[in-house]
């Protein structure tokens, strides 16, 4: 196994999401090997690399300046210099502004080489008790508007089990809002403070989560939502349904004909029914 980091490569390393044990060799080895680490957060991945005696400069990148800091990486890069790419907590890419980076380097032919690591969505799932063979990952719902309820409309269809992060300030709403959607009966698992000391999961139905964290719990860190599939086989959509949901697969990038044959397998229409629907979109 080398030793040392391939030049004018990005390395995309997992780290961990709260026990600090969680962090693999590899990725020790290959953060004191890069020339550069590009952090979410300099000061949270300082404590990490501080811990490990990790002595590799750091460089910030993330959401609102990641337009600025791309180009500088690509250079960097391009003079031969090899990075890794961190986020606070998980893999990178997972619900942060690491996509962009990763597309830009790909697009430049410069090598992208993943470290697994820890990841709180398959951390939840593993131990959630509820159907794992299929599952989804939506991330942050958008936090309001009509791209949330876009969103939570297109959840309706799925009939594997959905992961979600949450806040802890937008907890309550989010889960209102998902009992409305997908039924108050609906079994979720929610877990907190994931590997961290005060770890929690919990478990019972969307109405019993309301009352939980309403009336008895005030919610506190960061939480992974996993909601039990479905139980619709052949749902009956309506069409406002059934574009909102297009439009949201649509939205994340997905071909009309992937995303059609994808909705064909949860509704009683026809791959070529919805195809039609998606193309009637762009006149809408």
């Amino acid at each position: 196994m080398p030793t040392e980091c391939t030049a004018s490569t990005l390395y995309l390393v997992g780290t961990p999401i709260g026990n600090l044990e969680d962090i693999t060799f590899r990725a020790i080895r290959t953060l004191k090997s890069v020339d550069l680490i590009a952090a979410e957060d300099t000061r949270h991945t300082g404590k990490l690399l501080h811990h490990f005696d990790i002595k590799t400069p750091q460089v910030s990148y993330y959401e609102h300046n990641q337009q600025q800091r791309i180009p500088e990486l690509l250079n960097k890069l391009e003079q031969g210099r090899s990075i890794a790419l961190v986020t606070d907590a998980g893999m990178p890419g997972i619900s942060d502004p690491g996509y962009e980076l990763v597309k830009a380097c790909i697009d430049r032919g410069f090598d992208v080489i993943p470290i697994p690591g820890v990841s709180a969505c398959v951390t939840a799932v593993s131990a959630s008790g509820l159907p794992s063979d299929r599952f989804v990952f939506e991330g942050f719902l958008p936090a309001k508007g009509q791209d949330r309820q876009n969103r939570l409309e297109a959840l309706v269809v799925e009939t594997r089990a959905i992961v979600l992060y949450e806040s802890p300030h937008r907890l309550r709403e989010t889960l209102q809002d998902l009992a409305k959607t997908l039924g108050g009966d609906r079994a979720a698992v929610l877990g907190r403070e994931l590997t961290k000391l005060h770890e929690q999961f919990w478990r019972g139905t969307l109405n019993e989560a309301i009352a939980y964290y309403e009336s008895e719990v005030q919610p506190q860190g960061e939480f992974t939502l996993v909601i039990a599939p479905g139980d619709r086989e052949e749902p009956i959509l309506s069409p406002e349904a059934i574009k909102a949901e297009l439009k949201a697969l649509l939205d994340r990038g997905i071909s009309r004909s992937q995303a059609s044959r994808q909705l064909a397998q949860n509704t009683a229409l026809s791959r070529r029914d919805i195809y039609q629907i998606a193309l009637s979109l762009e006149t809408d």
